[in-house]
């Protein structure tokens, strides 16, 4: 494995963060840090192409070609538990290494740590039967498989509000049928099921439709702006027949469950999404420290070092405000307040990272050539994702307001 000085590390990354021994984290994750940092130099960073963007079976063949390098090196499946198959890290130090994986647009799907699949392993891990463990959470888990979660549908139907559901599953002969429609469903070009959320007369309730089943219809995928590496697709559920064992969880507790896919979910975007932040940060300080205009450096003007150092202040609270999260998650305690502030700010923060980076350098950084472009366009989406903005905003102020928290 390649191995680089201390000297050639610290130019690769000119804003990496200390890991402070107060904060509690595992004796091995600086050095398990560092080689996570030199795959995505070494290994995903070189394989980078916007060609691939949208194009859903080469990104499918690329990642089974990282995988098994992801092995060799120690670093495959980082939050994925370790009777499943991997490194069983913690939230608190997945956070530094999820960090380090989102600098490159390959990084998490290389290492089997990307969305929707890592919170679905999560989630089935605590709620799948031992049929359904070996049926899709097995295969899942080990990168023979990949999943999605149907929850988003049309209006009327439900979107940042969850209690407008309208897909519906009735009991029928041992089994249930599911009639709805789904859009926006992340990574379901190429699933081999889906977790879908439909209405009981019990109350939501989660199931584990198999994609090739017949009455389950991948409609089509999405076009959205933005490059990340997955699908937005629209799905109908068509007299969609399932088996009684098709249950996730338990009759009318879907929104329960949920719960435990979705904080979490919260919380690694944030992490990913800050090593993004990062990375635009480094193409600007590296431009803008050669560029010269008007007879010197750009760095040294007033207003680019302004715009550089609120980039580092922004990633810092970025920062912070993630690893106090992923340390309440890895207690036990309840972070729906918390972690929808952190999303908040999160989201915005790595967005004004992102677009300060792209600003100072100018023409470059709206292209393709500095990757700011596609960086650009990838964050923009995280304001949206695991819920605008706003909709968090009103829940945190009723929150707040109905319990008179704290702030």
């Amino acid at each position: 494995m390649p191995v680089h000085s201390p000297v050639e590390l610290a130019e690769l990354d000119v804003t990496h963060p200390e890991l402070s021994p107060a904060l509690g984290y595992s004796d091995n994750l600086r050095e398990l840090r560092e080689r996570y940092r030199r795959f995505i130099e070494e290994v995903c960073r070189p394989r980078e192409d916007p060609a691939w963007i949208h194009d859903i079976p080469a990104q499918d063949a690329l990642f089974a070609e990282l995988r098994p390098i992801a092995r060799e090196w120690g670093l495959y499946g980082p939050m994925i538990p370790v009777s499943l198959g991997g490194l069983g890290l913690n939230l608190r130090d997945g956070a530094a290494v999820l960090e380090e994986l989102g600098r490159s647009p390959l990084g998490p799907g290389a290492v089997h740590a990307a969305a929707p699949d890592e919170t679905n392993i999560a989630m089935l891990d605590k709620l799948a039967t031992p049929a359904q463990r070996e049926r899709y959470l097995t295969p899942l888990a080990e990168g023979r498989a990949r999943s999605c979660y149907a929850m988003t549908e049309p209006s009327p139907g439900a979107g940042s509000d969850p209690s407008m559901l309208r897909t519906t599953a009735r009991r029928d002969a041992g089994g249930w049928i599911i009639d709805g429609h789904k859009w926006f469903i992340s990574g379901a070009v190429g699933a081999h099921f889906a977790i879908v959320m439909a209405r009981t007369d019990e109350g939501p309730t989660m199931f584990l439709v198999d994609a090739d089943n017949p009455g389950f219809e991948l409609v089509r995928d999405i076009a959205c702006v933005g490059a990340s590496l997955s699908s937005h697709c629209e799905i109908r559920l068509n007299a969609c027949r399932i088996p009684d064992d098709a249950v996730l969880g338990e009759v009318g507790q879907g929104f329960a469950h949920a719960q435990l896919r979705l904080e979490p979910a919260r919380i690694t975007h944030c992490m990913r999404y800050i090593g993004l932040a990062r990375r635009a940060t480094e193409v600007a300080q590296s431009y803008v420290a050669q560029r010269n205009s008007f007879g010197t450096p750009l760095g040294e003007n007033a207003l680019v070092q302004s715009l550089i150092a609120d980039n580092h202040i922004d990633l810092h609270a970025a920062r912070l405000t993630t690893w106090h999260v992923a340390a309440q998650v890895d207690l036990g305690m309840s972070v729906k307040h918390e972690s929808a502030m952190a999303k908040v700010f999160v989201s915005e923060a790595v967005n004004r990272a992102v677009d300060r980076a792209l600003q100072v350098c100018g023409a470059f950084g709206i292209s393709y050539e500095s990757q700011l472009g596609m960086l650009y366009q990838n964050v923009r989406a995280f304001r949206i994702i695991d819920g605008a903005s706003e909709v968090h905003r009103v829940a945190i102020a009723k929150r707040a307001l109905r319990r008179q928290v704290s702030p």
